[in-house]
């Protein structure tokens, strides 16, 4: 049995709270999002945590699962049941994802030199701090000087992704790139 700690940590997103724990469970780079109970087949810990009342999302990254709830209930209600679930399922190392992860989720050959610029500076400024609040940014397009990017996690939903997407991704990657991108927006959104 693996020794599994968890701590929860907030983040800007009310309605979403990471469970850090002491491991990887994923490698750099690779995120799952679930945004419904249908979309966990391939995820026996999502479906587990879908089963629970008032859990909306499920997402994993790095060393964290972030749980979105709904907003009718707070935290303190439901966040001993949802621990009860990912502990000993991280405990038993039961697999998290049902499929061979084997491809670098960020990097591809055949990428034009502008798109590896723009996965570069995703990748190295503003996934960290992303990922801090419990989310994940992929890269989705670059067509004619706009980035199309995807929020996942924490977030997927949270008020303050609009502020983040405009004043923080598009305005780093418009000033390190002043002559190729011209504006970011989010898809789904």
């Amino acid at each position: 049995m693996k020794a599994v700690n968890i701590y929860m940590e907030a983040n800007p997103n009310p309605n979403s709270m990471k469970f850090v724990v002491n491991f990887m469970l994923l490698q750099d780079g690779v995120s799952f999002d679930y945004p419904n109970a249908e979309a966990a087949a391939d995820s026996p810990l999502a479906q587990e945590l879908f089963k629970l009342p008032n859990v909306e999302r499920v997402f994993y990254m790095s060393n964290f699962v972030t749980v979105t709830k709904s907003e009718d209930v707070d935290w303190i209600e439901i966040q001993d049941g949802i621990r009860d679930v990912i502990k000993p399922y991280l405990e038993a190392e039961k697999p998290l994802i049902l499929e061979e992860l084997d491809k670098d989720p960020l990097f591809d050959e055949n990428d034009s030199e502008v798109v590896k610029k723009i996965k570069g500076i995703l990748d190295e400024y503003i996934r960290p701090a992303v990922e801090q609040d419990g989310g994940a940014i992929g890269f989705s397009s670059f067509e004619g000087g706009v980035v199309k990017v995807n929020l996942q996690g924490s977030c997927s939903g949270c008020p303050a992704s609009a502020v983040t997407l405009k004043s923080g991704i598009e305005n780093l990657l418009k000033r390190m790139l002043p002559n190729d991108v011209t504006e970011v927006v989010a898809e789904g959104v």
